[in-house]
């Protein structure tokens, strides 16, 4: 296990870059100003940074706010639903590049929503650099323009995500509401909506296609997500749950020690990774069952990796998306650039913690057939 002070100096790699400044300066006023000193550097660089997005934010709010509103969001969208560490960033990949039916938000839209319309050409050439070849947690390629989770751009307009409990960890159980959003007032709820649809626009305006959507607190929100795209379409990947499990406690000890301003209380991780599996796969299979007939499709991780072309041939039959035929020579010349792809690797599991897994995490394992 890391230490707290690991990774102090890496700023660049903040999600909270891209904040702009009065965003940040009402985020810290909502956590008492309360970053811990070790991480006051990495305070002191979002400030800079955030100067730098309101400048870019005024020009965009002058050139885009008319054409934003008045965009109609193209649809119906695809939400790839999944645990963290299940594969929905390599079914994300593999979705991306479908681009005659989709865009989606990269990397550099998702950390600067308010600006990617005004900023993005020019920074992802100055700034390159900062972004590294590979994600910390694992062997994932990362660029600028590499498919994103829309979560961060939806944290960085609305401040709605459990993800801030990791950066400010005392009010960890504050933001922890935010996966499923059930008990949080109707309000919050309808301004994280209003944001979720405003970033559809703006990514609509400049692609003027249907969107595929990947994160995975998204895994927790059906209902919400049916409220504002009724004719959305769902594909939801599954994973050996002791594999997703150590591999998130990997994710813990890799990535998220980047977006710490306040210090992590590492001795909870495996409580924290059982209870919030358990609290979005609650609200999963309850809510599943809305999902219309023919806009839902279930796979697994170990599928998909065996056989990735009959896998896709059969989400596309089972959506009703055509084209597939055109699409799969662009599968398998993306499959061959990964072919020396090397997963995480991990230890056994010790005996009671694989019994306390079983024991919250049992509808999953019956649900999908894996052996306890």
């Amino acid at each position: 296990m890391r230490s707290p002070l690991k990774h102090r100096w890496s700023v660049a790699h903040n999600y909270l870059a891209g904040i702009t400044a009065g965003d940040w300066w009402r985020l810290l006023r909502e956590n008492r100003f309360a970053v811990d000193r070790v991480y006051w550097h990495r305070a002191a660089f979002i400030t800079l940074t955030s100067l730098m997005n309101s400048c870019y934010r005024q020009m965009e709010e002058m050139r885009f706010t008319a054409a934003v509103a008045g965009t109609s969001i193209a649809g119906p969208p695809l939400f790839i639903l999944g645990h963290w560490r299940s594969g929905t960033t390599h079914l994300h990949n593999l979705l991306a590049l479908d681009t005659r039916h989709f865009a989606f938000a990269n990397t550099y839209q998702a950390v600067n929503p308010h600006t990617f319309l005004s900023s993005e050409r020019l920074n992802t050439r100055l700034f390159s650099r900062l972004v590294p070849n590979k994600r910390p947690m694992d062997n994932m390629a990362l660029s600028f323009a590499a498919p994103q989770e829309d979560e961060f751009a939806h944290l960085l307009t609305t401040f709605r995500s459990p993800y801030l409990g990791a950066t400010f960890s005392r009010r960890q159980g504050y933001y922890e509401r935010y996966l499923t959003f059930r008990g949080v007032p109707q309000d919050e709820i309808d301004e994280w909506k209003a944001a979720f649809l405003w970033f559809a626009r703006k990514l609509t305006l400049k692609y003027a296609k249907p969107l595929v959507w990947k994160s995975p607190p998204h895994t927790a929100r059906v209902r919400l997500l049916l409220e504002m795209f009724p004719d959305a379409r769902f594909v939801h990947i599954h994973r050996e749950p002791y594999t997703v499990f150590q591999s998130f406690q990997h994710y813990f000890d890799t990535a998220m020690w980047y977006t710490y301003l306040q210090r992590p209380e590492p001795e909870r991780d495996n409580e924290r990774i059982i209870s919030r599996y358990a609290l979005m796969y609650d609200a999963f299979f309850d809510e599943r069952q809305l999902i219309p007939s023919g806009r839902y499709f279930e796979m697994s991780f170990e599928d998909l990796e065996r056989d990735p072309i009959g896998q896709l041939r059969t989400l596309y039959d089972a959506l009703g998306l055509s084209g597939f035929a055109t699409l799969e020579p662009e599968v398998v010349r993306y499959l061959g650039t990964i072919k020396s792809y090397e997963k995480n690797k991990f230890p056994t599991l010790a005996a009671a913690l694989r019994s306390q897994i079983a024991a919250a995490w049992a509808r999953s394992f019956q649900e999908w057939g894996y052996p306890c």
